[in-house]
């Protein structure tokens, strides 16, 4: 069985890094971009299972990025789950009334990280390819 694909849309190198090691690390394929348009452009031609969105972007952000991929009959069933340093009360209403699916606070729990990214997956037995 092929691992399942990740894309990975987060403009900070460290933050990046830490999410593609940990990805890897646990058997899953990684795509990334630093850009929403970027971004966009990967989820049409590669079709990843889930796409982690980081909310702040340049140009265009996360939620805007979320919105063209849902409303493309292509990509709509792709699991956008946000990557977000706003945890703030109302945000999550905002998030998911975007379009995501989810959402991960920053900075990165590796635990809570990839519990969420194999709940996500449906990956069977609730561990990591």
């Amino acid at each position: 069985m092929n691992a399942p694909t990740v894309l990975v849309v987060e403009d900070n190198p460290a933050n990046m890094k830490l999410a593609a090691m940990l990805l890897e690390h646990a058997g899953y394929r990684v795509l990334s971009a630093t850009t929403a348009a970027e971004g966009i452009a990967l989820a049409r031609e590669r079709m990843p299972q889930l796409v982690l969105m980081d909310i702040q972007l340049p140009g265009m952000d996360g939620l805007d990025a979320t919105r063209v991929l849902k409303a493309d009959p292509a990509t709509r069933g792709i699991q956008v789950v946000a990557l977000t340093a706003f945890a703030m009360k109302g945000e999550e209403t905002r998030i998911l009334e975007a379009g995501c699916d989810g959402y991960i606070t920053k900075p990165i729990d590796y635990k809570c990280f990839l519990a969420e990214v194999t709940r996500r997956l449906g990956v069977a037995g609730g561990t990591p390819p």
